[in-house]
């Protein structure tokens, strides 16, 4: 390129081709080479100088150009960032697309973002650029630890913006004993930090706030391994990078959060449904349970219905804790714990859980004890469950009320049958069996006969018990004398007696006194019990038993007395029986000594001469009798009906022996126990 003279045309040249340079965007070496070329042509004086400002101004507006085109690329790759942080949903991912863009747009080294843990102190959470480790030290990559406070980061979090240094480790603002704000802010020192930064061999550092809202929630970081001067565009690039760095933050934040109340939505509806379909289950089951007693079924069926609907196995007993209907076994039960835990569960009117996961759910109706439900559950029991339980206690309840309603509808044809049956002379006994099969009783099996006698009160709340009470046993009632007579299936008068009292005095609120006699099989012996439970009653007033229960194999030789049948071999057997069974199979000689000792007054020594044995053979003889009969077997009621069971026992061996006498046929031998 030539530049002409050093007259105006020359000049005037020279300035036009500093234009036609700018219009090309020539670079910044060509206005140089130009304007080298017009000194060495001769240009000087005005005219050099309108050259050398054109091309300072030429020069000026090349650097604008290419601010105008960084500043281009920074909010082209701001807008690039900010539609990369839509694409993706992950921390990691978005906070590694920010450090990247930061280290390619501003040309640094290292680029790295930290985050405010819990506790205040921060940490490394992502890194672009990092040494890799070749020796002992830390580095900035993800989990290193940085103290409150600690060097550019703990200015940006006082300020709340930008904060940079040309050479960090040469400026002392950031020593420990420098100031960021004329004595506000004395820098924090953390010796890992500082020293991952020497290994880094960093300089130049320029950190940004990470801000969701007015909180500084972390950093963004762009630094160098050279001294380096960050202009004004590039700290506001960075600030730019830093916003959008702090909105991935957020995102992700907000994300996390709304799948933790998705998670905690789904938990929650899963739950709703499983216990909608437990409520549904229940309610079926107990739409089955009710329809079972409305339908007529018996406890056994309910028992049954509630044990499938709970998967367990079901007892109903009755207030006494006397079975009604099971459905299924519980080896091992505690009956002390179920007692114990019956009580409780009457109290509070609800099911209560005993020591060994076995329920026990109270029958009630209003204040009246009806019984209970005892419930074992292999898999033990949901609060639907429990629920369930009370719901077929109430089924259970009911069922029990209608049968007391039944009871007391056919009362009058049940008593009747009952005043039939006791009846003196008895009535027909084949029209009475017929009768008593139509109301469900069966006397062909053993049945025992109750006298219950209320102690003062009203009859009527005991008359209505009792009806429910033989109808729940299937037996009969009837009301005679101001006595109630009770006929029960049973061999065991004692237990029936107890039984009843049991459970009639608690429910009247005073004594109760209750005899017992039988077992009858026929109709026909019916009358005879009766008479004997009569002759009982009348014994226990006599004696002052008033308020108490028993039968007449209660009362030792009274009730031997008592009886229509004499049952010798009972009452001996219960008085002496171990004794004479000793004898028999040891060959010994108590009875004997028995006998020789009531002889002899009660004098061992007078026995053991009677006996011609040594007194001290008598005392050892009287301990094993002691073993046998029990430590009372010398008090004064236990030792009258031993006696009486030694003189009866003596007197058959009598018979036998004169049985023998007169039938020489018969082989002798001991007398037979029961002869």
């Amino acid at each position: 390129m030539t530049v002409h003279g050093a007259d105006g045309a020359g000049g005037a040249d020279a300035l036009l081709r500093v234009l036609e340079l700018l219009a090309r965007q020539a670079p910044p070496a060509q206005f140089d080479t130009l304007l080298d070329e017009a000194r060495r042509t001769g240009l000087a004086g005005e005219e050099l100088h309108r050259l050398e400002r054109a091309v300072d101004l030429a020069g000026a507006v090349h650097a604008g150009r290419a601010r105008d085109t960084r500043r281009e690329a920074g909010l082209a790759a701001l807008t690039d960032t900010a539609r990369d942080l839509t694409l993706s949903y992950d921390l990691d991912s978005l906070l590694r697309v920010v450090t990247r863009r930061t280290r390619r747009l501003l040309g640094l080294d290292l680029a790295y973002v930290t985050l405010r843990g819990p506790h205040g102190a921060s940490y490394v959470h992502t890194s672009e650029g990092s040494r890799p480790a070749t020796g002992p030290g830390a580095r900035l990559t993800p989990g290193l630890r940085i103290a409150e406070g600690y060097g550019l980061g703990g200015a940006v979090q006082l300020h709340g913006g930008p904060v940079w240094t040309a050479d960090y480790l040469a400026d002392e603002r950031f020593a420990p004993s420098g100031s960021l704000d004329a004595g506000v802010h004395a820098p924090a020192f953390d010796e890992a930090a500082e020293s991952a930064l020497r290994a880094e061999g960093v300089h130049a550092i320029v950190a940004a706030p990470l801000r969701s809202g007015d909180t500084v929630v972390g950093a963004l970081y762009g630094a160098d391994r050279r001294v380096r001067h960050h202009t004004p565009e590039e700290i506001g690039l960075l600030a730019g990078l830093a916003d959008l760095a702090a909105l991935a933050v957020e995102k992700a934040g907000l994300l996390d959060r709304t799948r933790a109340e998705v998670s905690e939505l789904e938990r929650d509806s899963s739950r709703v449904r499983t216990s909608l379909a437990r409520m549904r289950h229940v309610s079926e089951a107990h739409g089955r349970i009710m329809n079972l007693v409305l339908a007529g079924g018996d406890l056994c069926n309910v028992a049954k219905a509630a044990a499938d609907a709970l998967d367990a196995t079901v007892l109903i007993r009755d207030p006494g804790g006397r079975p009604l209907a099971a459905a299924g076994d519980i080896p091992g039960l505690d009956e002390e714990a179920v007692a114990k835990a019956s009580l409780d569960a009457h109290a509070r009117r609800r099911p209560v859980l005993t020591d060994d996961d076995t329920w026990v759910a109270p029958v009630i109706a209003g204040s009246e004890d009806l019984g209970g439900l005892v419930v074992r559950a292999a898999g033990g029991l949901t609060g639907e469950d429990e629920r369930l339980l009370e719901l077929a206690a109430q089924c259970v309840a009911f069922l029990l009320l209608m049968r007391r309603s039944t009871a007391v509808a056919e009362g009058p044809v049940r008593d009747e049958l009952l005043d039939d049956l006791i009846a003196d002379p008895p009535h027909a006994p084949q029209q009475i069996a017929q009768r008593a099969r139509r109301l469900g009783v069966d006397l062909g099996r053993p049945h025992v006969l109750v006298l219950a006698r209320p102690e003062g009160g009203e009859q009527g709340r005991a008359v209505v018990w009792a009806s429910s009470y033989a109808y729940r046993l299937s037996g009969l009632k009837t009301v005679q004398g101001g006595c109630i007579v009770l006929l029960l299936p049973g061999i065991d008068a004692s237990a029936a007696a107890k039984a009843v009292a049991a459970e009639l005095s608690p429910l009247l609120g005073h004594p109760v006194s209750v005899a017992a006699a039988g077992p009858a099989q026929s109709p026909d012996g019916v009358g005879r019990i009766h008479q004997e439970a009569h002759r009982c009653l009348d014994a226990m007033s006599a004696l002052g038993g008033t308020g108490s229960a028993a039968s007449a194999q209660d009362l030792g030789f009274l009730g031997l007395l008592l009886s229509d049948d004499n049952d010798v071999d009972g009452f001996v057997e219960s008085a002496i029986g171990p004794v004479l069974d000793y004898d028999a199979e040891r060959f010994t000689d108590l009875t004997h000594t028995l006998e020789a000792y009531f002889a002899s007054g009660g004098s061992p020594s007078a026995a053991a001469e009677a006996l011609h044995v040594h007194p001290n053979t008598v005392s050892r003889r009287l301990e094993r009798i002691g073993e046998l009969l029990g430590p009372e077997w010398q008090k004064p009621g236990q030792v009258l009906e031993v006696q009486l069971a030694l003189r009866l026992q003596r007197t058959r061996e009598v018979l036998a022996r004169g049985r023998t006498t007169a039938d020489p046929a018969r082989q002798p031998g001991p007398p037979e126990r029961g002869a």
